[in-house]
C-alpha cells in the first residue's frame, strides 16, 4: 500500500467503498488523515466497518470541515449532471478528487532523486493490453514494475514508491477527470472513438478528458500518441507543429518520418536519426492483428523512453502471455478455434477482432450501446453466421438478417453449442468461434470478465467431454 500524507491531521471523506475506495481510505489513514467513509450500499458499508473504517452518512453531515472528497470514478462528475455529492462538495468549496490524484500527491511529495518513473496509458481501446504488455517488458528486464490503476490492483494498493520503481497505470477517462497533479514521465494516448459520451457531454468533452493525461508533463517527458484515428492524429499534428513537447507518434498502418510504426509484419523505430527495424511481429503470437501492432508500437516507444534497450524489448515481446478476455484463444476442438474477446464492449473493439480472422462464427450481444451495426459492414464477409444473446439480440437480428445467417441463441450456452455445431459442419478452413459481443455485459453477467469466464468454462467443458468420448472410442 502507498501511504498518502498530503492530508495529515485533516478530515477527508471517501465516497464509494468498492476496491479503490477502501484502499484510498486505508492509504489516507496510514498517512495520518482522519477518514470518514460512505457508500449508499449497505453491504459496502458493512465491508468498510469490518475493516475498522469509520462509516458516516454524509447526507446528514456538515461538510465544511472537509479538506477533500475522494470520489469513486463511478459517480458522474459533470454529465449528464453532477452527482449530488459533487454538488455538495462544490457548495462548500471542497475539492473532489480520485485515488489517482492521491497517488500523484504521494509521488510529488518525494525528493526528485527518490521519485519513481510513472507511465500512464489511456485510450478508448487497447489500454489494458498495452498496460499489461509494458508491465511484462519491465518485469522481463528485471525492473520493479508496479502495474495497476484501472486494471488489476488499485493504484494505492501497489507497493510504496522508490527511485528504481516503474508505475505502469491504466487510466480511464473517469479517473483522469478526478486527477489534477498527476505527472507521467511517459503518457500514452492510443486512440479515441465514441464511448462514454453521456459522462463527458459529447465527443469534445471525452477527448478533453483523455488528453488530461498529458497535462503536467515537462518538455522532456514523452507524449506517445497513436495517429491511426482522426482525433488523436489532429492532437499529435498540432503539438508537433507547435513544438515544446516530446511527441512520439505511433502507427500500425503507415510509415512515419518520426515515431514508431508497424508495417508489413515488422516494427520500426524512427525516433532517432535513421529508421531501424526492431522486431518481427509474427514472433509475438499472443498479439495478433493491426490494432495489437499499434499496442506493441506504443509499448515499445514507452519502454525505450524509460531506458530499455531495443534488444531487451524484443526479447520481452516474444514471451508476453497475452491478456485474458482480449483475443484470448481458449481451445481448439475438431479444428474449430475458440477465441474469448469479451472485453470488446463497443463496435470499434469488435472491428479489431473481426479484422484478424476469417470464417467467423460470431457470438454477439448483451446490453447494446448507441452504435450502428453498419459501421462493421465492410467486415461482414468474414462472418459465416452470427449467434445473438442478451437484450440486444432482437435489434441485432433485425440489423443483420439481410446480410448474414442469424441465430437468436439467447444465452451463452446455446450460442456456443450452436456455433460449434455449425463450424464443424461447414467444412470451411480454420473456422473460429469468436465471442466479441460489442455490448455491455450487465444484462446477463456481472461484468465482461464474468462473461468471458462463462464462455471459457463452457468451452473447457466441451473440450473435456470431447476428450472423454474420443478416449472411450479408442
Amino acid at each position: 500500500m502507498i501511504p498518502v500524507a498530503a492530508y495529515r491531521d485533516q478530515t477527508v471523506a471517501v465516497i464509494g467503498l468498492a476496491r479503490s475506495g477502501l484502499t484510498a481510505a486505508r492509504a489516507l489513514q496510514a498517512g495520518g488523515a482522519s477518514v470518514i467513509c460512505w457508500d449508499d450500499n449497505e453491504e459496502a458499508q458493512a465491508r468498510a466497518k469490518a475493516e475498522g473504517l469509520t462509516v458516516t452518512d454524509l447526507n446528514a453531515r456538515d461538510w465544511s470541515d472537509l479538506a477533500a472528497v475522494v470520489l469513486s470514478p463511478g459517480f458522474p462528475l459533470t454529465h449528464p449532471e453532477p452527482h449530488r455529492y459533487v454538488k455538495m462538495a462544490e457548495s462548500v468549496d471542497v475539492p473532489v478528487i480520485g485515488d489517482i490524484e492521491l497517488f500523484a500527491l504521494a509521488v510529488n511529495a518525494l525528493p526528485e532523486n527518490q521519485r519513481p518513473r510513472v507511465i500512464g496509458i489511456t485510450g478508448t481501446n487497447g489500454k489494458s493490453t498495452t498496460t499489461a504488455l509494458l508491465g511484462h517488458l519491465f518485469h522481463h528486464a528485471g525492473l520493479d514494475a508496479q502495474v495497476g490503476g484501472n486494471i488489476g490492483r488499485g493504484v494505492l494498493d501497489l507497493d510504496p514508491p522508490h527511485s528504481g520503481a516503474v508505475y505502469v497505470l491504466e487510466l480511464s477517462s473517469y479517473q483522469l477527470d478526478l486527477a489534477h497533479s498527476l505527472r507521467c514521465d511517459a503518457a500514452l494516448l492510443l486512440n479515441v472513438s465514441p464511448d462514454h459520451l453521456d459522462r463527458h457531454g459529447g465527443m469534445e468533452g471525452y477527448v478533453r478528458a483523455k488528453t488530461r493525461i498529458f497535462q503536467n508533463q515537462r518538455p522532456t517527458d514523452a507524449a506517445i500518441i497513436g495517429v491511426d484515428d482522426e482525433h488523436t492524429r489532429r492532437i499529435a499534428t498540432g503539438w508537433l507543429a507547435k513544438g515544446g513537447r516530446n511527441v512520439i507518434p505511433v502507427s500500425s498502418g503507415r510509415a512515419l518520418s518520426r515515431g514508431v510504426y508497424a508495417l508489413g509484419g515488422a516494427l520500426y523505430d524512427a525516433t532517432g536519426t535513421s529508421v531501424r527495424q526492431v522486431a518481427e511481429l509474427d514472433a509475438v503470437e499472443t498479439l495478433p492483428g493491426r490494432h495489437n501492432h499499434q499496442n506493441i508500437a506504443a509499448a515499445f516507444a514507452a519502454a525505450r523512453a524509460a531506458g530499455l534497450s531495443a534488444d531487451a524489448i524484443r526479447d520481452g515481446l516474444k514471451s508476453f502471455p497475452g491478456l485474458a478476455h482480449r483475443l484470448e484463444k481458449i481451445a481448439e476442438i475438431d479444428g474449430v478455434a475458440f477465441v474469448n474477446d469479451s472485453k470488446a464492449t463497443n463496435f470499434d473493439a469488435v472491428r479489431q477482432a473481426l479484422a484478424v480472422y476469417g470464417n467467423i462464427y460470431w457470438i454477439a450481444g448483451g446490453r447494446a450501446k448507441d452504435e450502428s451495426l453498419k459501421s462493421l459492414s465492410d467486415l461482414f464477409p468474414r462472418i459465416s453466421k452470427a449467434y445473438l444473446i442478451g437484450e440486444a439480440q432482437d435489434g441485432f437480428a433485425r440489423g443483420l438478417k439481410d446480410v448474414m445467417p442469424v441465430d437468436k441463441s439467447g444465452d451463452m450456452e446455446t450460442a456456443v453449442a450452436r456455433a460449434l455445431a455449425d463450424a464443424r459442419a461447414s467444412g470451411a478452413p480454420d473456422p473460429v468461434v469468436l465471442l466479441s459481443p460489442g455490448c455491455a455485459s450487465f444484462d446477463q453477467f456481472k461484468d465482461f470478465e464474468d462473461r468471458g469466464d462463462t464462455f471459457r468454462r463452457i468451452v473447457e467443458r466441451i473440450t473435456r467431454d470431447s476428450a472423454s468420448i474420443q478416449g472411450a472410442s479408442a
